[in-house]
């Protein structure tokens, strides 16, 4: 599937998992969802793992894992001029996803919450208190993130460097079901 962007778009893509659809474009999912339509107009329901993307002559692009993760995802510039580096998750998460972050269907893990998505506080939210980079650092469960996907975003303030800059004609995003 192709997505023509604008100059200056900024967004958000994700993949939806378990979907059921009928031929007039309602449904659901089981992962990503974004409403009963085929056409998302919202953010996609954790777990999801995230590409960021804002375009200008520069662009700048990252996978986030920050609301959780539900498929591998990976960001590939096409013919691009910069730090043009792959970024992403090619680990699968629900294999090693720590058991009070795991979301089930029918006895099988179809996602990996966020700590901040589970236990709701200022620490894993990165909020109140916790809410600049200074305060707010890596926990068991970000670092466990990481650890499978360096080249994500695993926590609100993780090295900045997870942040690509390249301006390139085309990105590839691919995820793996």
């Amino acid at each position: 599937m192709a997505f023509t962007a604008p100059v200056g778009w900024s967004g958000r893509i994700w993949a939806r998992s378990g979907c059921n659809f009928e031929k007039k474009g309602n449904g659901t999912c089981q992962t990503g969802a974004c409403g009963s339509s085929l056409k998302c107009s919202d953010s996609g329901q954790t777990p999801v793992s995230i590409a960021e993307f804002t375009l200008a002559e520069l662009d700048f692009y990252d996978v986030s894992l920050v609301d959780g993760f539900n498929l591998p995802v990976v960001v590939t510039p096409i013919n691009g001029n910069g730090n043009c580096s792959v970024a992403g998750c090619v680990s699968d998460m629900r294999r090693s996803c720590p058991s009070d972050l795991a979301v089930k269907s029918k006895g099988k893990v179809i996602g990996c919450r966020s700590a901040c998505d589970v236990f709701n506080t200022d620490e894993y939210c990165c909020r109140g208190v916790y809410g600049n980079p200074i305060v707010c650092q890596p926990t068991y469960y970000s670092k466990k993130f990481k650890k499978a996907c360096p080249t994500a975003y695993s926590y609100p303030y993780d090295d900045p460097s997870r942040i690509f800059t390249c301006s390139a004609p085309h990105y590839v995003v691919t995820f793996w079901c």
